[in-house]
């Protein structure tokens, strides 16, 4: 159990690390998975239940007051060097060896709540943003591309490299992606494995901004300086965006059917790709992941 402050804001959770900044009402919930940097059933379940409780508190303080003192979340993670590495490839391997379908679906089910609620602000007038100070891949991309706004270090890397087993990004990349570019860029994005810098991806416009290493933070503080100068209007922007061009839970829930099938028809040599990364992503977690590890990474996939 962590806790990062004596506030009445900041709750106990298992792998999450939380702590609020009362002066620029900033809700920083920081991943803390283990015994790999991924999305984890537990860490998944401490999302929901902390999505949960700051939908209670934000509304319970409108309807009290008519405003709330938690105007942001950020998103981030514990680990120095990594966002996310993705979705519980362990726990894949292990349904789909087995044969349990039910356990895979839960796991979807529960992954696309939480990136839904996300994206969807939980209804309330929240502002929320992705704070990547290390590589983001898979399900990490999607997770940052659920928020509002990304910003990302300098050498930071993003990327979907599913396909090298023969998979995609099931829990929201091409609905939260087909928002933002065209779908032959989202496709290609998919296909391709491609792992993108942090630059490319400002760009591209997917990312807001980028900070120099070790100014994450900073960064955001800084970019939520400039949104308060037009809040009320950079608010309304986002609801008549997911007003005019709304991603639904039906969609995702669909898609993750999708994924539930593809994953369940995999085959034993794919399924041995999986496998070396999750050893992969052990090795990984022992130390800091550069630039160099990803790259290693990628050549144990392709063997």
């Amino acid at each position: 159990m962590q806790k990062t402050s004596n506030n009445s804001l900041t709750q106990f959770y298992d792998q999450l690390v939380t702590d609020f900044n009362e002066e620029l009402g900033i809700m920083w919930c920081y991943m803390n998975p283990y015994p790999r940097p991924c999305f984890t059933p537990q860490l998944l379940n401490d999302l929901s239940g902390f999505l949960h409780v700051m939908r209670n508190k934000v509304s319970s303080d409108i309807r009290l007051g008519g405003c709330s003192a938690i105007k942001y979340i950020v998103f981030g993670s514990y680990k120095p060097g990594v966002f996310s590495l993705g979705g519980d490839l362990a726990l894949f391997t292990e349904c789909i060896n087995s044969g349990d379908r039910d356990k895979l679906s839960k796991y979807m089910r529960l992954s696309i709540e939480v990136m839904y609620s996300i994206y969807t602000n939980m209804d309330i007038p929240i502002t929320t943003i992705s704070l990547i100070r290390g590589n983001a891949l898979g399900a990490g991309f999607e997770g940052a591309l659920s928020c509002d706004y990304m910003i990302a270090e300098k050498n930071v890397q993003l990327g979907f490299p599913e396909v090298l087993f023969n998979m995609f990004p099931g829990m929201g990349a091409y609905s939260f992606l087909a928002r933002r570019i065209d779908p032959v860029r989202v496709e290609k994005m998919i296909l391709s494995g491609r792992i993108y810098t942090s630059q490319e991806l400002h760009d591209m416009y997917l990312i807001d901004a980028v900070a120099e290493t070790g100014h994450g933070e900073v960064e955001v503080e800084n970019f939520i300086k400039k949104l308060e100068k037009s809040r009320n209007t950079r608010l309304a922007v986002l609801k008549m965006r997911n007003m005019i061009n709304p991603v639904s839970f039906e969609e995702m829930l669909n898609i993750g059917e999708v994924w539930v099938e593809s994953a369940m028809s995999l085959s034993a040599k794919e399924l041995k790709t999986m496998q070396r990364l999750v050893r992969s992503q052990d090795r990984m977690a022992k130390s800091l992941i550069s630039a160099e590890s990803v790259g290693k990474m990628q050549g144990v996939l392709s063997r």
